[in-house]
């Protein structure tokens, strides 16, 4: 059994043969396009862009780095800083807000 498999086979049997194996790719798109649908999303939002959002929307929510990386399989926390880490601008602010005002320097943010 291959570790790395991003699709591997579940309960649902997509596949011929046992669980854990890849799944058939056409059959993974055929249950995407129909979940995308089922959700109202637009036809040209992909599996990789849903990936995107999350990674996006879990540091924003504050979540470690160090977890999300690991989670979406990086190579590295660096990498997924510096791919995602445009999008923290206002978490940024809200640490730079928060450490002056421990600092008592709140005027100056």
């Amino acid at each position: 059994m291959d570790p790395d498999l991003v699709f591997a086979r579940d309960g649902f049997k997509l596949h011929r043969g046992e669980a854990g194996g890849p799944q058939d790719p056409e059959k993974v798109s055929a249950r995407w396009r129909t979940l995308r649908t089922r959700l109202g999303l637009p036809e040209d939002f992909r599996i990789h862009d849903w990936r995107h959002s999350k990674v996006t929307n879990d540091l924003e929510a504050g979540e470690n780095p160090v977890e999300v990386s690991a989670n979406v399989r990086h190579h590295s926390p660096g990498y997924t800083m510096a791919r995602y880490g445009h999008s923290r601008k206002n978490g940024a602010r809200r640490l730079a807000a928060s450490s002056a005002g421990r600092l008592g320097l709140s005027a100056l943010v």
